[in-house]
């Protein structure tokens, strides 16, 4: 069942990756840390063509260091494959408070950044996954609507950074003040 009108209240968790094995089974990429605390939710929702369906967690195991899931309703690897790339969320009202500590990525955008020496670096745009780690995509400068940043290309003149979302050089955040404190030089890019 579609749940579009509350997508906002949703916090992406993770990822639907590559289907496994030949019976519905599917791997999983979590954002949680530890990444198995995203089992701890039996019932999920996915983001498929553009809209949230409720799927339940049927089992769940490990494979090779990733996880792995069998939704219900999905029994073969053809319809495994179909939710290859969907975003896997859960109702906010699901997930524990979080401290300025801990804190889920979906708060962050839109939260302006600055360095340790004060100068403002931009706002957080979203988030890109390499295999080493998350970056936070960070970009400064107003623009005028319609124009290239709604197509998420940086205008001319306007820095990008990306920051490695780590305790490093994640310093502080304020969800409150919509802040986040990094330690990043603005010389670097």
């Amino acid at each position: 069942m579609a749940m579009s009108g509350e997508s906002s209240s949703l916090i992406e968790l993770g990822v639907v990756g590559a289907p496994f094995g030949v019976r519905g089974w599917v791997k999983l990429r979590s954002f949680t840390d530890p990444p198995d605390r995203l089992l701890q939710h039996r019932s999920v929702q996915l983001r498929v063509g553009g809209s949230w369906v409720a799927y339940k967690i049927e089992a769940s195991g490990r494979s090779g260091g990733q996880l792995t899931a069998k939704l219900e309703g999905v029994n073969d690897r053809d319809q495994a494959g179909v939710l290859r790339g969907a975003q896997i969320g859960v109702p906010r009202s699901e997930l524990p408070q979080r401290d300025d500590k801990d804190f889920y990525r979906a708060d962050l955008i839109g939260c302006e950044v600055v360095n340790l020496a004060g100068r403002y670096l931009g706002k957080v745009q979203h988030f890109v996954e390499t295999p080493a780690q998350v970056l936070m995509v960070v970009r400064g400068g107003a623009a005028a609507p319609g124009d290239m940043e709604s197509r998420g290309v940086a205008t001319p003149g306007e820095k990008e950074y990306w920051v490695p979302a780590v305790p490093l050089h994640l310093r502080r955040v304020d969800l409150t003040a919509r802040r986040v404190v990094v330690d990043w030089d603005d010389a670097a890019g």
